[in-house]
């Protein structure tokens, strides 16, 4: 039998008031949890407005010619010589971890400077001082380390060879956003972390190079990598990595990405930090222009300098009723700011257009609705005759047109031809001449001119997605194509897009391949660029990876990106030789 337990009234009350107790005391630390949930999203949203404001204020002319003249009354307020070198921390705010320096010496000299930091490797460059040999310099640093203690050696040189070295300690700046200060080597028979451990020491012992760096440097190019597209939620940069794969760089942007950089007779690196925003930035960081596309027009994908020195862009026509997007050429002149429309393919291949659903997005404005991407052109190359070649995803088709910004024509098409039938434009495809596949929703083509081949021979070499789709054609049957994907998902297991170039023939009529290797599986975006030393650069942009591959396809190394959102759009290797270093 089972004892009776009695409560009295004031044991009821006591039971109570510890349950009510209990229960206040599990819903307070509840309410703490969901408020301090709400307070961190909210500082973190104040933070990423803050920081937004502050990068816009950034691409204003009023912000760089007041930093200019802040820059000038700090560095002119005494004498500065070797004993006391003048430095600012990026003072235009375009580039976090670079480093303004300033002073005179008693003879001409060339400037070599390193930067060593505890557990990296060493940066060495050439510094661009505007001239060679000088006894006023001028010049910027890159590549400090953030967040830890930089040594800055300044090698002095005459013309005679005689060397005067000079050190100074800087404390790295933090980063503005969230990137990794080094990247994580996934592949190739290049260990780059040996490498770069293997310059630390010799650093150590008084050399700044050693057998296997310079070795990794023949294989993977003297140059930084730019990380270009990225994309964010909060705040968008662009980044520069060694081939160590240290950051040694970070240039943030309004918003959207930076698409490729252009180098003009000027001395400005010109690249895109908006959907509507074009710069021209000098050697030192300022932004000496900047320019609005206008009302009309949002860049997309791509841009080049034509031979006047101008920009030409691919475009979006805001204006237009039936939303057709990303099938425009617009010319931004880069004297006076102004933009002129130059071609709308939908006019060029109206009656291809008339067959389309009226269907899909616009990658350059996510919150659009009801757009037309027909044709979505993601790669523009200018001819030295006036003739432009485009890439065309949306057609999975490389496209010629004579005559840009003149009086445009159709020149030719390469691609299935199937997925032009009943269009007035088969006849503009150039017969394929061997044995090889048609690309799906190629990238980054691009062209390269040699002397040793005949007049009308060139190569185009691209980043062959190797995926079919097209959201406007839902009907097409792209498996006609042999051995492509349809895959959505860049981890298909069974899928890859490759490295591929042509040799194109227009006296004959003719494209054929002469070289290709397969490469990690990205569906869309990516990028491809054949190196000074014949290696190849490939960005895989949807999984995040880019490598550096042998001619014959062998992995050299590759590198792993953290990806914001979705993807990376491109990666381009740049010598930054006269600009940045000389």
């Amino acid at each position: 039998m089972k004892p009776s337990i009695t409560f009295t009234s004031s044991a009821r009350t006591n039971i109570i008031r510890a349950f009510a107790a209990t229960a206040a005391t599990i819903i307070t630390v509840a309410l703490c949890l969901f408020t301090q949930d709400n307070v961190g999203a909210t500082i973190k949203q104040n933070r990423i407005e803050r920081l937004n404001a502050q990068i816009e204020n950034v691409y204003t002319t009023g912000y760089q010619q007041m930093a200019d003249d802040k820059l000038t009354q700090q560095r002119d307020a005494e004498y500065h010589d070797v004993n006391n070198i003048f430095v600012a921390d990026n003072p235009y705010g375009t580039n976090t971890t670079s480093l303004y320096v300033y002073f005179n010496s008693r003879y001409e000299t060339k400037i070599i400077y390193t930067i060593s930091a505890t557990g990296y490797p060493v940066f060495t460059a050439t510094a661009n001082q505007g001239t060679e040999y000088t006894t006023e310099h001028e010049f910027l640093v890159l590549g400090l380390i953030p967040n830890v203690e930089n040594t800055i050696t300044f090698n002095l040189i005459d013309e005679g060879g005689l060397r005067t070295t000079y050190s100074i300690t800087h404390a790295g700046p933090s980063l503005l956003g969230t990137e990794a200060v080094r990247l994580e080597q996934t592949g190739g028979s290049l260990d780059t972390t040996a490498a770069a451990n293997s310059i630390t020491a010799s650093t150590t012992a008084g050399s700044t190079a050693t057998t296997t760096s310079v070795t990794l440097t023949q294989q993977l190019g003297n140059g930084l990598y730019a990380i270009l597209g990225n994309d964010s939620d909060e705040q968008d940069f662009m980044t520069y990595y060694d081939i160590y794969g240290v950051l040694r760089g970070e240039i943030p942007v309004k918003y959207y990405r930076s698409h490729r950089l252009l180098f003009d007779d000027n001395g400005l690196m010109w690249f895109s930090a908006s959907t509507h925003t074009m710069v021209g930035m000098n050697r030192l960081g300022k932004l000496e222009k900047i320019y609005d596309l206008g009302d009309n027009y949002i860049l997309h994908h791509d841009y080049e300098l034509d031979a006047d020195g101008n920009i030409v862009l691919l475009a979006t026509d805001l204006s237009r009723s039936d939303h057709a997007v990303q099938d425009q050429v617009v010319k931004l002149d880069t004297d006076t700011g102004k933009t002129t429309p130059l071609l709308d393919f939908g006019e060029l291949l109206a009656d291809y257009k008339s067959t389309t659903d009226h269907s899909g997005i616009d990658e350059s404005d996510p919150t659009a609705t009801n757009r037309w991407d027909w044709l979505h052109c993601n790669t523009i190359q200018l001819l030295d005759d006036g003739s432009a070649i485009f890439s065309a995803r949306e057609t999975s088709t490389i496209i010629k047109v004579n005559d840009l910004e003149g009086t445009p024509t159709l020149a030719y098409m390469i691609g299935e031809s199937s997925v032009w039938d009943g269009t007035p434009y088969v006849d503009a495809l150039l017969t394929k001449s061997g044995d090889f596949s048609d690309t799906g929703g190629q990238h980054s083509v691009t062209l390269v001119e040699d002397d040793s081949l005949a007049n009308g021979q060139y190569y185009l070499y691209m980043f062959d997605n190797n995926f079919g789709y097209a959201m406007t054609r839902p009907d097409y049957d792209w498996t006609i194509i042999d051995g492509i994907s349809t895959a959505s998902s860049a981890f298909d297991t069974n899928s890859h897009s490759q490295y591929r170039k042509y040799l194109v023939d227009e006296r004959a009529g003719t494209y054929s391949e002469v070289a290709s290797f397969d490469v990690p599986y990205s569906p869309y975006v990516s990028s491809a660029q054949e190196l000074s030393n014949g290696n190849v650069l490939i960005d895989s942009g949807m999984q995040g990876l880019f490598g550096t591959y042998s001619a014959d396809g062998t992995l050299l190394a590759q590198y792993q990106i953290a990806l914001n959102t979705s993807y990376v759009y491109r990666v381009y290797q740049y010598s930054f030789k006269g600009f940045y270093f000389a």
